[in-house]
């Protein structure tokens, strides 16, 4: 069994990766057999997320063994808050409200990813590597779908970002790490449980629009 960390990553989240890609909720959506609010809504989490996320990149900016994963470029929250300001309008953020499954996460990332690099780079690493993996099929989806043209799936785009030599590189760093087993095995675990409330997210959302 390979000892690389990025190995060890892809085997233990296996199982919440087939799970993952699509979730019921995800796959409607890219189907465009959901209202346009349902898309909206999704965004609206993601702000609420990568807040926590982006401040937890702040909190750990100056940490020498976390500083590595802290990548401005990869920043969604100006462009999620331009997508919401196109979708609700200028007071977007009156119109929206964070849901119980995404209030769990953004509770779990600011209890676990500032002060400890493991966590904070399960975290990073569950998300942004998402976003440059099958963010980017939905995002052809859903602009085909909703008849997007400039505008309301910027959180999508990475710009200047190639995103396979991107993620490569990524995992690359990961097997950079000095961790000890157990600091490996942390951040395992941690990735788990990120993988858990973004499918606790999705769920609800399926609930809601389903």
């Amino acid at each position: 069994m390979s000892t690389l960390l990025s190995d060890r990553l892809r085997e233990t989240t296996r199982e919440e990766r087939s799970g993952a890609l699509p979730s019921p909720f995800v796959a409607s959506l890219a189907a465009g057999r959901l209202p346009l609010a349902a898309y909206a809504e999704l965004l609206s989490q993601y702000w609420f997320i990568y807040e926590s996320l982006e401040l937890a990149s702040a909190a750990m900016a100056d940490d020498p063994m976390a500083r590595p994963f802290v990548y401005p470029e990869l920043f969604r929250v100006p462009a999620l808050e331009s997508d919401l300001r196109f979708l609700f309008g200028s007071r977007w953020q009156t119109r929206i409200t964070a849901l119980p499954a995404t209030t769990t996460y953004c509770t779990r990332i600011r209890s676990a990813a500032f002060g400890r690099v493991t966590e904070y780079v399960a975290h990073h690493c569950t998300r942004y590597l998402a976003d440059l993996s099958g963010g980017q099929w939905l995002r052809q989806a859903v602009v085909e779908a909703y008849g997007f043209r400039r505008d309301g799936f910027r959180f999508f785009v990475f710009e200047g970002i190639d995103p396979p030599l991107f993620r490569a590189r990524y995992r690359d760093r990961l097997n950079a790490v000095p961790w000890a087993r157990r600091q490996q095995d942390a951040f395992l675990a941690e990735v788990a449980t990120a993988y858990r409330l973004n499918m606790d997210l999705l769920a609800e959302l399926r609930d809601n629009w389903t």
